[in-house]
């Protein structure tokens, strides 16, 4: 009961950022300037780095060490299966880069806002995937109040820059033309596969305890993979900007010092 209670609200508090995030669209009728979208995706992808590293890729390691096996395999063959899953989806899935304009997947006569919804949750299901692990592992670990702090540290991480990012799906649907209450609404179920996605890892994690090595570092690699094919490109737009890279720094050093602080 106490780890439902403490996952629950780790992902209700992402759940909620985003929420919070999406209702701007209530009080700005444009996106945010160029420079804080550089900002806001650079910052994203510092903090999922960071989590990558600190909070999937080390405890995995460790998992598996711990269970007296090699860890660096387990780590690297989950990473890739993570890498592989990420890049089936975004191949099979209709989807539209909120800030490129760029469409991917097969061909669809949807929407503009359903294929931005669509991308958005390509790129919330690691997030949630990763909340939820890191639940499960410190439930696996006797509730120990270090791994719980570990992982509240993650949810605090993802939480907030899930803020610019419900931002950044409700604004653009606002210029649509979209009503205020649509978008904001529209805004929410995009982080609604957050923690859908990390209950279900987190109930698996715990059902199949030894597979816990290759689901973080699946998390781990689902992530990167955003990192890499989304987030820092979109944020070095246009023409050549520091703004996008200090992002990046910024969330990667927030992420670290929650990580070690709380952890």
């Amino acid at each position: 009961m106490q780890s439902l209670l403490f996952v629950g609200g780790g992902l209700g508090f992402i759940f909620l950022m985003t929420s919070l995030g999406a209702a701007t669209v209530f009080f700005f009728r444009k996106a945010a300037p160029g420079k804080f979208q550089q900002i806001f995706l650079g910052f994203a992808a510092g903090v999922m780095i960071a989590a990558s590293v600190w909070s999937l890729l080390i405890p995995a390691i460790e998992a598996a060490e711990e269970r007296g096996q090699i860890g660096w395999i387990p780590a690297a063959c989950g990473f890739v299966l993570g890498v592989l899953f990420l890049l089936i989806l975004d191949h099979i899935i209709p989807h539209l880069h909120a800030f490129t304009g760029l469409r991917e997947g097969p061909k669809s006569l949807s929407k503009r806002t359903t294929l931005l919804m669509s991308a958005v949750t390509l790129h919330n299901i690691p997030e949630g995937m990763a909340v939820g692990l890191a639940f499960a592992l410190a439930a696996q670990h006797g509730n120990d109040p270090a791994m719980y702090a570990s992982a509240t540290a993650l949810a605090l991480g993802i939480g907030i820059q899930n803020f610019p990012e419900g931002a950044a799906i409700s604004l653009p649907m606002r210029q649509e033309g979209i009503s205020s209450a649509r978008a904001f609404w529209l805004g929410c179920m995009s982080g609604a596969v957050e923690p859908v996605f990390g209950f279900l890892t987190f109930l698996l994690a715990l059902w199949i305890a030894p597979a816990m090595p290759w689901l973080l570092s699946f998390a781990a690699g689902a992530m990167m993979y955003v990192v890499v094919e989304e987030l820092i490109p979109e944020a070095h737009l246009s023409e050549h900007t520091h703004a996008g890279t200090l992002g990046v720094m910024a969330g990667f050093l927030v992420m670290m010092v929650l990580d070690v602080a709380l952890g």
